[in-house]
């Protein structure tokens, strides 16, 4: 532990007297380095207790309602939030806030439908509540990969935006910036665990809405308060015009519309990251709470990155100094709301925007890659593979290691999709997580007649039909491809994939004989009160 501790050190510090030494924001480095030392202060203290699963997948249990709203807040508030949605917002006004709005509409879901439940029927992960009514190896295989789908998906959105910031603020270069997340992100997930990761979470999100907030309120300081001023003078300086203030710039047809907004809002109740965080709590009530307080920080959250985005297209679409040879904005759209923090504040407040935006990518992939880790580790090695015969020194040692892969794999993708929108990579994993981890989870807990069959053989289709529409579609194979038009002309696939998924699932269930045995819906009944009553 010390010798690994003692390279990691070795590693970060030179890299960052590397990149003051080449004029950066030495307030931004200061900060960096403070939080990192932080952080791993608190990973070093969590390590020593994450030697049995209960601490290592759900800190024990004993995170309470607030302080899990907070992390979930903080898992939640991602670099999609605060650098995509604000560039989004930047490059085409009103349609940014889909993203934002979709993000907080699905926030009833789980405060009503699932957070309780959840609590009360599963342990770790939701591949266990979805595995207690039926067969264990077909459902966690499938759960496991929706959850690595959608993880690998996030995680590229926020390397992408953790590789553009940190090239940005120490000039160093955009691979080696996504290398030094990278491992920062494996040392937190590999010896803290979720001890660590809930930690950073909640010191992470204290920070970044608190450095919104300010960043909102010079914003808003500037035209006397006024939202209305704040908007006209947008529309005046925006190359668009009045157009910035009605949708149809960034998503102009009402499926692609309509199909955006069902995979942010189902897709929020499928993510493995925030649905992990209800067993962190000591019971229903807590999870309960716990949602209630994150819908609360999110929500207000959002509202300030309107205001940033909007101020960002007043003070940076005419300043050079911001921008290329080409009019566009430095490191692309996903830079707005730090190069506003440094029109409106200068260098200090843009060292500490830049810190908390860091911070906010460095605990969002935490949780991500302990997601991942535990769908490897938990679902496939000791469930499928070993077929539930295996120690916890053992499940241990494999989610550890498949943390290290994961982490890894980021890397090398993050490198791979440079210059994408955070935004819009956050928007295909919400796709997924809508298309396949969602319909099973909410079948399970609502449908008596959902069989093993069903359950794995529908959500497999919709699994396969949102990766294949993601690939054939503009974003991949135009923009990543290279190809010149698309096979399958909508960039968001959840209407049709969320539909196949829901439909396939029903129909096979239906036609499985299985289906209408006693004992299944006597389990479910039995099962049902359970979820309600918090019995175990």
């Amino acid at each position: 532990m010390t010798v690994f501790y003692y390279f990691i050190f070795l590693f970060f510090f030179p890299s960052l007297c590397l990149a003051t030494s080449g004029g950066s924001n030495y307030f931004a480095a200061i900060i960096f380095i403070l939080f990192v030392f932080v952080t791993l202060l608190i990973t070093y203290y969590a390590s020593k207790k994450t030697n049995i699963k209960e601490n290592y997948y759900a800190a024990g249990g004993k995170i309470s309602g607030f302080q899990n709203g907070l992390a979930i807040a903080g898992d939640y508030m991602s670099a999609a939030s605060f650098l995509g949605i604000s560039g989004l917002v930047f490059f085409s006004g009103f349609d940014g806030l889909i993203y934002s709005i979709g993000f907080l509409v699905g926030w009833p879901i789980i405060l009503f439908l699932i957070s309780e439940r959840l609590k009360n029927l599963g342990k770790f992960t939701f591949a266990d509540v979805t595995s207690i009514r039926l067969e264990q190896s077909k459902i966690r295989i499938l759960s496991a990969i929706g959850t690595l789908v959608t993880v690998i998906l996030y995680l590229i959105a926020q390397m992408v935006g953790a590789g553009s910031l940190i090239q940005i603020l120490f000039g160093l270069p955009y691979e080696v910036a996504v290398w030094i997340v990278g491992i920062l992100m494996i040392i937190y997930v590999g010896f803290g665990g979720m001890i660590a990761t809930t930690w950073v979470q909640i010191i992470k999100a204290f920070l970044l809405i608190f450095g919104a907030s300010i960043l909102a309120f010079l914003v808003f300081k500037e035209f006397s308060f006024s939202l209305s001023n704040l908007l006209n003078q947008a529309t005046l300086i925006h190359d668009s015009g009045q157009e910035i203030l009605f949708p149809g710039r960034l998503i102009d047809d009402p499926i692609s519309a309509i199909s955006l907004g069902i995979a942010l809002i189902l897709g929020t109740a499928g993510l493995p990251h925030i649905l992990m965080r209800f067993f962190t709590v000591p019971d229903a009530k807590s999870a309960r709470i716990s949602a209630l307080y994150a819908t609360t920080f999110i929500g207000y959250f959002y509202i300030l990155t309107f205001v940033i985005g909007f101020g960002a297209i007043v003070f940076l679409t005419k300043d050079s100094s911001y921008l290329d040879s080409t009019g566009n904005l430095l490191g692309s759209n996903n830079m707005a709301a730090i190069h506003l923090s440094h029109s409106i504040g200068g260098e200090f407040f843009l060292g500490f925007i830049s810190a908390v935006a860091f911070a906010t990518i460095l605990a969002v992939v935490s949780g991500l890659t302990l997601a991942g880790a535990s769908a490897v580790g938990r679902d496939l090695f000791v469930y499928v593979i070993k077929k539930g015969n295996v120690d916890d020194k053992k499940e241990l040692l494999v989610s550890k290691s498949s943390s290290v892969l994961i982490g890894i794999l980021a890397i090398f993708l993050g490198i791979f999709f440079e210059g994408q929108n955070v935004a819009f990579m956050v928007g295909l994993a919400f796709a997924v997580a809508a298309s396949t981890n969602f319909p099973i989870l909410f079948l399970t807990i609502t449908w008596k007649h959902l069989t093993t069959n069903g359950a794995f053989y529908g959500g497999m289709i919709g699994l396969i039909t949102t990766i294949a529409l993601v690939i054939l579609g503009p974003t991949i194979w135009i923009e990543v491809f290279n190809f010149k038009k698309a096979i399958f002309p909508y960039k968001y696939p959840a209407i049709f994939t969320v539909s196949i998924s829901f439909i396939s699932i029903v129909l096979i269930s239906l036609l499985d004989k299985r289906a209408n045995k006693l004992e299944n819906i006597e389990k479910f009944n039995k099962l049902t009160r359970e979820a309600y009553l918090g019995n175990k």
